[in-house]
């Protein structure tokens, strides 16, 4: 579930935490020796989860290595860097090695005030939450009361950004435009993309093969416990966006003695049927509900963006655009895909609506330029389009080998041809996305049962009931897996991300269970935050 998603042909979820015994982790553990690691084996118990606790010893033993941020990063001071090292496979924790990229701002309160890191995660698959600490650095108000207490950690999980990254074809090649229009006219067309599909998959084995088996959920939850360790805490504090939500209730399960304070913020359906092939036909779903609403919201403001004063009316002025880009890419690189890429952040975040119209009224209007420099990509913008093909892979890698995808394309093609009838906004666009995980060349696991285990604390779950990448529904269902946890809805608004946006109703309830631990007795309902103003 990528809050911050890829530009390629279009995302999925998000574009959508572990917790092990603190005991093992909090004194100076020798690690075991690779005999001890038969013994371990011999006795049945769980080899991956033994790895973690050696991995972990290890990693609270060694601590990190804090140091001013390179100059290039982005990450100014006083945000420190460091590595985290952890196993590739925790099945074979003395075996290869990958170091994961950290950071961290210390508290801005007291050395009394203090109650430990935070550990952010942005969702994806594929996003970095490196940028967290600058949330205190460029003072955002959201966060003032929450900074006094915690120090913000983020980090590149697995194959993202600086941590042991995997790529499956040519940043320069992933980011050409125009791509293939997404919605097809015939038979031939589901061919020529089902090519494509299967060699991005082939790509993805070529470039990253070592990796792939590797990359999955559980295996950034045991991960995050190792980060954990290496900071020094006993036990976690964690916020996850979108898929970050996922990594924490993956966390949760696997490891819930060692959850302190967890937020989840607009929720990946947890259940084993939804993992993954069924939450993006929901999305497709939900993504045409929100698309009404920006819709319905640029209609009111007419006098405005001249788009005009109904739904109707803007959705054929859309249709009007997307045809012409059809029969001729607009300035030579913006056809229907980059279309979709630029306009599918408006049902995605409400910060969005003003931009997005504004480009679009530009265009009606007869400023093709705006559009182009809108969402054509930018081919010389080599770092970004390379982080941009890193997102994408990890986030294919990640759901692709999380859980068994359909291997018929009969399936594929009678459930997206059902679904583009009705919600034909994102469908086609979603399933190419993820067709890669139809011949994904590496095993495919069952997901986890998430659930709540002995030691869990009460989870604080918040949600906007009209998100279009995350239904509702996720919310709804990781409240009833997690015993205890509390949700809050946001009635009536639809941006993916609540804890970021200022409601009061949603941030006095956020601060107060960070800094207390303090949770209303029952779910909440709130009204919604304020609708953008053109």
């Amino acid at each position: 579930m990528r809050d911050i998603r890829p530009k390629r042909r279009t995302a999925a979820l998000g574009s959508a935490g572990l917790l092990v015994a603190a005991t093992l982790i909090a004194g100076a553990v020798a690690a075991p020796t690779a005999s001890a690691s038969a013994d371990q084996a011999r006795h049945g118990q769980d080899r991956e989860a033994w790895g973690v606790k050696v991995a972990a010893a290890r990693a609270a033993q060694a601590g990190i290595d804090w140091q001013d941020c390179p100059a290039d990063s982005g990450l100014e001071k006083p945000i420190q860097c460091g590595w985290v090292t952890v196993p590739l496979d925790y099945a074979k924790p003395f075996g290869k090695q990958i170091k994961l990229a950290v950071d961290r701002i210390g508290n801005t309160g007291t050395k009394q005030e203090r109650q430990g890191a935070l550990v952010y995660n942005p969702g994806g698959p594929g996003g970095s939450g490196l940028f967290f600490p600058r949330r205190v650095t460029t003072k955002a108000p959201v966060w003032a009361k929450v900074a006094k207490a915690y120090d913000f950690v983020g980090f590149d999980p697995r194959g993202v950004g600086k941590s042991a990254p995997i790529s499956c074809v040519d940043p320069q090649e992933f980011v050409k435009a125009p791509k293939l229009d997404p919605v097809p006219d015939s038979e031939a067309d589901k061919l020529a993309q089902r090519k494509l599909a299967r060699e991005y998959a082939e790509g993805c084995y070529e470039r990253s093969g070592a990796m792939l088996p590797h990359m999955t959920t559980p295996n950034t939850a045991r991960d995050l416990d190792v980060i954990r360790a290496a900071l020094g805490e006993k036990q976690l504090n964690f916020l996850g966006v979108s898929y970050g939500t996922y990594l924490g209730a993956v966390y949760g399960t696997l490891f819930p003695g060692h959850v302190r304070r967890m937020v989840v913020d607009s929720v990946v359906n947890p259940s084993r049927e939804k993992i993954w092939y069924q939450a993006n036909l929901d999305q497709d779903v939900a993504f045409e509900m929100r698309w009404k609403d920006w819709q319905d919201w640029v209609a009111k403001n007419d006098a405005t963006f001249h788009l005009g004063d109904t739904r109707a009316e803007v959705q054929d002025k859309w249709l009007q655009l997307r045809a012409t880009a059809k029969k001729n890419p607009i300035g030579g690189v913006v056809g229907p895909a980059e279309l979709i890429s630029f306009f599918q952040s408006a049902p995605y975040y409400d910060s969005a609506w003003v931009p997005v119209a504004t480009v679009f009224s530009k265009y009606v209007a007869g400023d093709t330029q705006a559009l182009v420099d809108a969402a054509a990509p930018d081919l010389s913008d080599t770092a970004g389009n390379a982080s941009a093909e890193n997102g994408n892979a990890v986030y294919t890698a990640v759901e692709c080998a999380d859980a068994k995808w359909p291997t018929s394309w009969r399936k594929w093609d009678r459930d997206n041809t059902r679904l583009h009838r009705d919600h034909p906004f994102m469908t086609w666009a979603n399933a190419w996305m993820n067709l890669p995980c139809a011949t994904w060349p590496v095993k495919q696991n069952t997901p986890l049962n998430v659930k709540t285990g002995k030691g869990l604390p009460p989870v604080l779950i918040v949600q906007s009931e009209r998100d279009a990448a995350t239904p509702y529904a996720g919310a709804v269902e990781l409240h009833e897996r997690f015993k205890g946890s509390r949700l809050i809805t946001e009635k009536g608004a639809g941006s993916h991300g609540v804890t970021g946006l200022v409601n009061s109703c949603i941030n006095d309830r956020v601060d107060a269970y960070l800094l207390s631990g303090k949770l209303d007795t029952k779910d909440v309902t709130c009204a919604p935050h304020a609708t953008p103003k053109p």
